[in-house]
C-alpha cells in the first residue's frame, strides 16, 4: 500500500511540475552613476542573453525584447493655460502622483509587432500603458480631459529627453545574445533606477527579469549635499557668512576714492 501511494506522489509531482523554457540572463556596463560639476550625460550597456534548457524547442519566429527603465517616482503637476482679457494665464491644472521621473522603452521592433495591444497594456509596456496616478478632485470632469494633460505631460518629458520609446534600439547579436543602450540625460534625477527586461515570444511573454541602477551625487557636490541635509543651521551660518564677505569684498575692490 504504501508502494502504491510513493508512486501516486512521483506520478503526480511529474505532472504537475512545469518543464523549465527560457530565461533571461543579463547585465550592465555599470550600476551607479556618479554626477559632478562636469556631468553631460552619459549612456550605459546593458546586454545579456536567452538560454534554453536542453528539453526547450528554438522558437520559430525568434525572440523579441522589451527593455523598460523607470527613475524615481514624483508628483508632478500639469497646466493648461488660456488667454484671459489678452494676458496667457494659468487655467485648469492636474496633479499626477508617483510619476516617474524618467522613462525609457526600449525595443528591437516596434512594439505593436511584439505583442497586440491588449497584451501590452496588461503588462504595462509601452509610455502610453504606464500608470500615472492622478489626484481626484471636483474639477475633473471627463477621461478624455485627463488624457489630454497626460499627453501633455508626456510630451513635455520627451522635449527634455526623459521619455522616450524606440524601436530598434536593442539588438540580438545573435539568435540569443542581446544589447542595448541605457541614455542617460545631464539633468536625469538622482536616486534608484529600475530596469525590467521582458521576452516575447509569438507575441506571448516567456521570461522576465530585472535589475537597477543608481544616480549618486559625487565630490564637492556630495559634500554640500551632506552639509545642507545633516548639519542645516551650521550650513546656513556659513552661507550667511560667505554672501556677506563677498559683498564686503565687492565694495573694496570696486570702491571709487
Amino acid at each position: 500500500m504504501i508502494r502504491v501511494l510513493l508512486a501516486l506522489i512521483c506520478v503526480t509531482g511529474s505532472v504537475t511540475t512545469p518543464a523549465m523554457a527560457e530565461r533571461l540572463v543579463s547585465s550592465l556596463s555599470s550600476h551607479q552613476v556618479l554626477i559632478t560639476s562636469s556631468f553631460t550625460g552619459t549612456e550605459l550597456v546593458l546586454f545579456g542573453s536567452v538560454e534554453r534548457d536542453a528539453a526547450t524547442v528554438p522558437r520559430r519566429g525568434g525572440y523579441d525584447l522589451v527593455v523598460t527603465v523607470i527613475g524615481p517616482r514624483q508628483t508632478l503637476v500639469t497646466r493648461k493655460k488660456e488667454r484671459v482679457f489678452g494676458i496667457w494665464a494659468n487655467a485648469e491644472s492636474r496633479t499626477f502622483t508617483r510619476v516617474p521621473s524618467y522613462l525609457a522603452v526600449l525595443s528591437n521592433r516596434p512594439l505593436d509587432l511584439v505583442a497586440p495591444p491588449d497584451v501590452m497594456s496588461r503588462l504595462e509596456v509601452g509610455l502610453n500603458n504606464v500608470p500615472f496616478s492622478q489626484e481626484t478632485s471636483a474639477n475633473v470632469v471627463s477621461s478624455d480631459q485627463q488624457g489630454i494633460f497626460r499627453e501633455a505631460l508626456i510630451r513635455l518629458k520627451r522635449e527634455r529627453g526623459l521619455y522616450r520609446e524606440e524601436a530598434n534600439a536593442v539588438t540580438f547579436l545573435t539568435p540569443n545574445l542581446f544589447r542595448t543602450s541605457i541614455v542617460l540625460q545631464a539633468e536625469a534625477p538622482l536616486g534608484l533606477y529600475e530596469v525590467d527586461l521582458k521576452l516575447f515570444a509569438d507575441g506571448t511573454p516567456i521570461a522576465r527579469t530585472s535589475s537597477a541602477l543608481e544616480i549618486v551625487k559625487a565630490g564637492i557636490e556630495q559634500f554640500v549635499a551632506n552639509a545642507a541635509r545633516e548639519h542645516a543651521f551650521l550650513y546656513g551660518l556659513a552661507t550667511v557668512i560667505m554672501a556677506l564677505a563677498t559683498g564686503w569684498l565687492a565694495s573694496v575692490i570696486f570702491r571709487r576714492d
